[in-house]
C-alpha cells in the first residue's frame, strides 16, 4: 500500500515568516525516514500505513511547541492506494508523459 499525506503546519501567532517554524517540522519528517516533497504551500509524505504518517502528526507539532507557539494551523489531506509502491515520484513521471512533446 502507498499513502500520501500532504500536511500544513505552522504557527498563527508568531509575525509573517514562518520558515524557521516550518524548518523545524521538516526536521521530524526527515529524521522519520520516509520519502517527502516539500512544495511551497505544504509537505507530501509517503509511508506504507494511515497509522505511520498520522502518527508524525503530534510529534510536529510538539516541535512547535518546544518552540514556545502558541496557535497552530494545519491542514492535512491523505490518499491511500492499495498494491501501489513509490507514488510520490510515479505520479509526477505519469503527468510528464502527458505533457512532454
Amino acid at each position: 500500500m502507498s499513502v500520501l499525506m500532504e500536511i500544513a503546519m505552522f504557527p498563527t501567532d508568531v509575525g509573517e515568516s514562518k520558515s524557521r517554524y516550518v524548518s523545524e517540522v521538516l526536521k521530524v519528517i526527515k529524521e522519520s525516514g520516509y520519502p517527502y516533497q516539500l512544495t511551497p504551500m505544504a509537505t507530501i509524505i509517503e509511508a506504507d500505513t494511515v497509522k505511520e504518517l498520522s502518527d508524525l502528526i503530534p510529534k510536529m507539532y510538539e516541535a512547535l511547541e518546544k518552540m514556545g507557539v502558541g496557535r497552530v494551523y494545519s491542514v492535512v489531506k491523505f490518499d491511500i492506494r492499495p498494491a501501489r509502491k513509490n507514488r510520490l515520484k510515479q505520479k509526477i513521471e505519469s503527468v510528464k508523459k502527458h505533457i512532454e512533446v
